[in-house]
């Protein structure tokens, strides 16, 4: 009988395969607990050129639109992949963040014109594309008006179904929708808290919180000027919708006066708010750890340079812009001949790009 060989594996635990655990996610540069001011600016030409826009104002944080916010994009809308790996890159090695990006002002989920709405709910989808390729940390959104013959539970209905039907498919990550406050002009949607808070309700599952613009609190009624008057603005805020839920605040100061309804904006410290309420609103600390980003006017060169600088110097720092004065200012006679104020979308016919 053939003699039974046995053979002893010397067994090494180095040798073991041990599946390496997942790497956690990195933590962009911005979220280092720095002070974040930015400023909108422009995508036109490169959209590379508006992260150099941002970087040589002083900012450190900044707003865009993925594309024309007064027009409908045709077919997909969709951000080369070339370009938008560029833009990530770019980004990474300014440190900018976070990047928000405001929606087309013509979006109006809140719509009960069965045709606005199709059109609305498939510019929000490719606005979240968009948003996704770019690799924002927040999509800022208008919930819309919802006309004379609708009223306001069913406007509040619509807004979250269309941002539902919007996000059907897509894996959002890391970026967030953020419904902006409105100035309660007309029939629009948002200018109370708690209408924003029943949109996020609605929304239940996807990431919603609310960014909150100055300009808009002080025309919708709420008197932010003075100190007692902001604690109340953000005790109501907190109790309402959850201050956690609220990373970006628009700084934007109001050329209307307090309770007006009407939203324009100015530069700051230059409006009915002043300079005073805003060095206590970046400094208040509730508000501690949120990007502060301005969406004023451009009437002449250095607009965005001075804005900017207002900001810093609201916060104690004085930022000098590296040569940069930011956009130009279009002229009135086109900005006539649009039919189209700032305000009506927030505007810009002299800002935006």
């Amino acid at each position: 009988m053939a003699e039974e060989q046995r053979i002893d594996l010397l067994f090494d635990a180095s040798d073991e395969y041990r599946p390496e655990p997942p790497q956690p996610p990195e933590i962009p540069a911005w979220k280092d607990g720095s002070q974040r001011i930015g400023i909108h600016t422009s995508i036109a030409g490169d959209i590379c050129g508006a992260l150099e826009l941002a970087q040589g104002l002083g900012a450190t944080a900044l707003q865009i639109f993925s594309a024309s916010p007064r027009m409908w994009t045709r077919g997909t809308g969709r951000i080369a992949e070339a370009d938008a790996s560029r833009f990530r890159a770019r980004r990474k090695a300014l440190g900018l963040g976070p990047l928000v990006i405001h929606d087309s002002y013509l979006i109006n989920l809140a719509s009960g014109n069965p045709v606005l709405r199709a059109r609305s709910v498939q510019a929000f989808h490719q606005e979240l594309v968009r948003s996704l390729a770019l690799g924002a940390d927040f999509l800022v959104a208008h919930p819309g008006c919802c006309g004379a013959d609708r009223g306001i539970r069913d406007s509040i209905h619509a807004v979250a179904q269309g941002i539902r039907q919007a996000a059907r498919g897509l894996k959002l990550g890391e970026l967030q929708i953020l419904l902006e406050n409105t100035a309660g002009q007309g029939t629009s949607v948002g200018s109370k808290f708690e209408e924003l808070r029943a949109i996020i309700d609605a929304c239940a599952g996807l990431p919603v919180g609310v960014c909150i613009d100055t300009a808009h609190l002080f025309a919708s009624g709420w008197d932010i000027r003075r100190s007692e008057g902001l604690d109340a603005t953000l005790r109501a805020l907190d109790g309402a919708i959850g201050l956690q839920r609220i990373p970006v605040v628009h700084c934007n100061d109001s050329k209307t006066p307090l309770g007006s309804r009407v939203d324009r904006h100015e530069h700051i410290g230059r409006g009915k708010i002043g300079l005073e309420a805003f060095e206590r609103i970046l400094n208040h600390p509730l508000l501690a750890g949120r990007a502060f980003i301005a969406e004023t006017p451009i009437d002449k060169p250095g607009d965005d340079r001075r804005n900017v600088a207002a900001l810093w110097k609201a916060l104690g720092r004085e930022v000098t812009a590296n040569g940069a004065d930011g956009m130009k200012p279009r002229r009135k006679k086109a900005a006539r001949r649009s039919g189209q104020s700032r305000t009506q979308g927030k505007a810009a016919v002299k800002r935006r790009g």
